[in-house]
Parts: C-alpha cells; structure tokens; sequence
C-alpha cells in the first residue's frame, strides 16, 4: 500500500526519525494559519508548499514551491491545490493534488553548505536481505545516479539474525563524506529508519533526499513508504492512510471482490487462477501479436459471483478487445467458472467483445457442457497454442 509523504514522515518520526515539522491543508484558506503554525514551531522564514500525491518527480512538474513569506505560502498552496499534476510518474493524464504540505524550510537562505543524499531500505531478493541503498547524489533519480555514475551508489546488506548493527551505520556516515556532529547525527537517523521499515512491515523506505543543513543537522526532507498489504492485519492503525484516490478505480473495485488485478496499457483482457499461469498467459498474448491490458488472477477459490465480477471490471476498459479466459482447474472447479461467464453474459448484457475460453482440469467437460448449452458465443480453445490463435485472429478482426 502506498502512501502519502506526509503519512510516511508521521510514522518515521514515532521511531525518532528526523524530519521537518509540517502541517496538512486542503482548503487555501487553511494555508495562512499553517505558516504562523509552522513559523511559531520552528522559527522558519521559509516554508515548502509541497503537492501531496502518489508519484515522484512533483518538484520538476511544479508540485513544490519554496516560499519566502506567509503571503508566497498563500499564493503557491492555492495555485497546486486542484491543479493537474504531471509527472514521469503519473503519465500524462497526471493526478489531482488535493492535499498540500506546508512545511519548515531546511534551506537556510544565504546558505551554502548544504548537501543531499539518497537513501532507502528494501529486501534484495538475490540474497534474501534487506539492504540500505545509498549514495552521495541525493536529489536526483536513483536510476540516472546508476547509469551515469554507478560508483557512487553504495549497498549495506543486513543480516537478518542480528539485524543493523552500529558499525555499519557509521559506515555509511563515513561513504557520504559526513564529519562532525553531521556524523553523530547520521548514525541514530539509519538506525532509527531501519527500525521504522522492520516494525512498520515496509516493502520500501525512500529517503531522497536526506539532507545535511548548513548547520549540521540531518533531515528527511522527502520520504516514502510502501507498506506490505500482506502485513497490514498487524498494523490497525494504519488502514486509515490508505487514500483510494489515488489508486486506479478498476484496482479498488478488484480489492472489494478479492481479485488480484493490476491495469496495464494492452488490448486483450484476460482472467487466469495463479499468479504463474498469469505470466504465461500474457505471454501468450504477446506472442499472439496481443498486448495484455491487465493482470487479473481470479485466485484458488474463485467461483461464478467472482469471474461475473472480474469481467465486469475488465469491460471497463475501452482499449480491450478481446478476453481471454485461462484457467487450469486444480482445487477451482471448471464448471464454477462456466457458469460465471453464463451469469456474467445474462447480468451484463451484451458483451461487445470475443470471449475465448480455455478452461482445464477438475470438471473441465461439465464446463465445456454448461458453455455449449448456454448457446453464448464464446470461443473454446483447448491448448494455449489453440488460444493464442484465437486471440490473435479476433484481435486482428477487431482493429480492422
């Protein structure tokens, strides 16, 4: 689960992780108390305007703003509330910000000894470790940082048995060329993050940049946080920050139904039982000459209220023309499926697409005979290869 960067400092900071003191808005009438509030917290005379929304690049696509007074905080949280903000992230539809962050500003004007570093925190699966990510040239795209200069990326993997020790913390003080009480304060701030990341079940913790003042202190002046969706029935508190506009409708419509569904940017639909039949199913689609539009497994226990439920948010998708159905009946019985595209044709009606239909395994002929007695035109395939041909000839049809 993603969220929001002012979440994401909220829970760094119950783990003593430095960050700057900030407060929400929503409205730009709220924006001049917030700066008195920060001002009168800290003793800022500046403040950053910062547009809350699930991407990364806001800076670049001017969803943060440095203002220099309490008239400036104004102006800018009323020119990012509402906008339409476009990012490499969001693509070019982009994201409606409709939270500001007005926080402490922690560059100091006049100030030149200031640095910035990137840091983050995420199991390498290579090794089955959670490993610290860092490098000296915070502020940037980690992924420009390792084409142009990978040796400036630095790894410290941790042992699971005995987690971060102290040594390694002031190791990576000591790779970012950090001296004085900018040293000492690094230490407890890696230790501090990688408490947050094992208590709070993180898949990923995100600091870019962290940042030196130009006296001497470290902050979080960014941060991000996905969380384990699988973790989350240990962490009550944080079901909460889940903000469902910020995700795909098609994406929150599936979670309600307990489908496993991601949209992604092809032509064909397809709804599969496995997570690995899945994979080769899309790749069966490629092959075909296909692109696939979604990843929807339907899981062990699907029955007909789900696959109704999966083709309903499939058609949803205007860029899909043709679905493809694949599943391999192991404990999911066959004819269950069946009899989900048959309740599925009769609720929704008219299904303006082709609906190829593979399905084997337990109750496979029961299947095969609810789907011809139900007189639906739907495509029967029995081998991949026999569905590959009818996606690509139906999908070739479609785009004529």
């Amino acid at each position: 689960m993603n969220i929001h960067e002012y979440q994401a400092k909220a829970i760094l900071k119950n783990f003593n992780v430095s960050a700057p003191y900030g407060v929400v808005i929503r409205d730009k009438s709220e924006a001049e108390k917030a700066a008195f509030d920060v001002f009168e917290k800290t003793g800022t005379t500046t403040w950053a305007v910062k547009a809350q929304i699930h991407a990364g690049g806001r800076g670049k696509g001017g969803g943060v703003k440095i203002a220099k007074s309490v008239d400036e905080v104004i102006q800018y949280a009323g020119e990012i509330l509402g906008m339409q903000l476009i990012t490499h992230q969001t693509g070019p539809e982009g994201k409606k910000v409709n939270t500001v962050l007005i926080e402490q500003g922690i560059y100091y004007p006049g100030s030149s000894d200031i640095r910035e570093f990137y840091m983050s925190l995420l199991l390498n699966r290579s090794t089955g470790r959670n490993t610290v990510i860092y490098s000296t040239e915070g502020g940037m795209d980690i992924e420009t940082v390792a084409k142009n200069s990978p040796q400036l990326i630095f790894r410290e993997e941790i042992h699971p048995g005995i987690g971060l020790q102290p040594f390694q913390a002031r190791k990576i003080a000591f790779n970012l060329g950090l001296s004085g009480q900018a040293f000492k304060e690094m230490i407890p701030f890696v230790m501090s993050l990688y408490r947050a990341y094992e208590s709070a079940d993180a898949s990923l913790i995100e600091i870019n940049p962290v940042v030196k003042t130009s006296d001497d202190h470290i902050y979080a002046a960014d941060a991000k946080i996905n969380l384990d969706d699988n973790a989350l029935f240990r962490h009550p508190e944080y079901a909460g920050l889940r903000d469902l506009n910020e995700e795909d409708p098609a994406e929150v419509e599936a979670s309600k139904h307990n489908l496993n569904f991601i949209k992604l940017n092809g032509n064909v639909g397809c709804m599969v039982n496995g997570a690995g039949l899945a994979m080769a199913t899309m790749d069966i689609i490629k092959l075909s000459g296909g692109e696939p539009a979604n990843f929807l497994d339907v899981g062990g226990t699907a029955n007909a209220q789900t696959v109704e439920a999966g083709f309903r948010i499939i058609l949803k998708d205007p860029s899909v023309k043709a679905i493809l159905i694949n599943i391999f009946g192991g404990i999911v019985r066959c004819d269950r499926v069946a009899q989900g595209v048959v309740d599925a044709y009769k609720t929704i009606g008219n299904i303006p697409v082709p609906v190829i239909v593979r399905l084997q395994g337990t109750n496979a002929l029961e299947a095969k005979a609810l789907l011809d007695q139900s007189g639906l035109k739907v495509h029967p395939a029995v081998s991949l290869k026999d569905a590959a041909d009818l996606v690509k000839k139906h999908v070739a049809r479609k785009e004529k």
